[in-house]
């Protein structure tokens, strides 16, 4: 909760905040006992944020407004209170200065909406500041075994995903000899094949390829219905990650658009994303024996 100086200060902060894009929490006001007074009025605007926090400072201010407020992407806020400013009326503007690096490894800059009211917003150049703690998958596929199943019906397609999630794989580490691509008929026959190969235990994660063209198919959403949960009800039944890369596109340019055209490869993606999940499964695996090994010297 921050106190305004007056009523003019508290509609500036009101309207910069609602700009930017707070959501509006539940506002309050009180009106004075005499109309003509309004010494004892107050009233209460709240903003709210995801994730946010009260910082206590004694002594000296990092920079000279009283208010301070720390964001994610300072560029943008920096973009987004200069196009307020400048969609203010003319003459009301007040100055704003460039993002500029501090002595306490932060990024900060300054707008004075009024004199006397300025408003300072700043990002810590620490990668890792106020960070949640997570779990996060490595990029390196060096050591693992991936098996992808690639549908051969749209070859011209499927070629090409096939030839994305190689590149994904080979680029990240993995070697040749660790990757066994199975190729099926077609989209409906993927989830059998991936079962097979994730049970088989064999495997860090299976990448799925295959396209589904909506003008081809009369039972197209059916087909794409029971595929996707086969694929799904295999990865939660094995405990195997399965990177989904079937393509479902209205026409046959879509789908070369996806396929390495216009809008990246979506095989390539479904390779970065197996070898992410399969890094993740494996150091939730070791995090779990980690416990399990200090509950068990707890115990004895």
């Amino acid at each position: 909760m921050v106190r305004v100086a007056s009523e003019a200060d508290f509609s500036e902060l009101a309207e910069l905040f609602e700009a930017l894009g707070f959501e509006q929490g539940k506002g309050w006001s009180e009106r004075a006992q005499q109309e003509s007074s309004s010494e004892n009025s107050s009233r209460g605007a709240a903003f709210l944020a995801p994730l946010g926090n009260l910082e206590l400072v004694y002594g000296r201010l990092p920079a000279d407004p009283p208010l301070l407020i720390e964001v994610t992407a300072l560029d943008e806020i920096h973009t987004a209170v200069k196009t307020w400013l400048m969609g203010r009326p003319e003459g009301a503007a007040g100055g704003i200065s460039e993002p500029t690096l501090t002595d306490w490894n932060a990024r900060l800059f300054t707008v004075e909406l009024r004199p006397g009211l300025s408003v300072a917003f700043w990002q810590s150049e620490n990668p890792l500041h106020n960070r949640p703690m997570a779990i996060e998958g490595d990029l390196s596929a060096a050591g693992r075994r991936f098996a992808i199943v690639a549908a051969r019906w749209n070859a011209v397609i499927t070629d090409r995903l096939l030839q994305g999630a190689l590149d994904a794989l080979l680029r990240s580490g993995c070697a040749r000899t660790d990757v066994e691509i199975v190729r099926v008929p077609g989209a409906w026959e993927i989830p059998s094949a991936a079962r097979t190969l994730a049970e088989t235990g064999r495997f860090a994660a299976i990448i799925t390829l295959g396209v589904l063209l909506r003008g081809e198919t009369a039972h197209y959403e059916a087909i794409y219905n029971e595929v996707a949960r086969g694929i799904g009800q295999s990865q939660q039944e094995t405990g195997v990650p399965h990177a989904f890369g079937v393509l479902t596109c209205e026409t046959l340019e879509q789908a070369l658009d996806r396929a390495g055209l216009k809008s990246g490869n979506k095989g390539f993606e479904a390779g970065i994303a197996a070898i992410e999940m399969a890094s993740i499964q494996e150091k939730i695996q070791m995090e779990n024996g980690r416990v399990s090994t200090a509950v068990i010297e707890v115990g004895s």
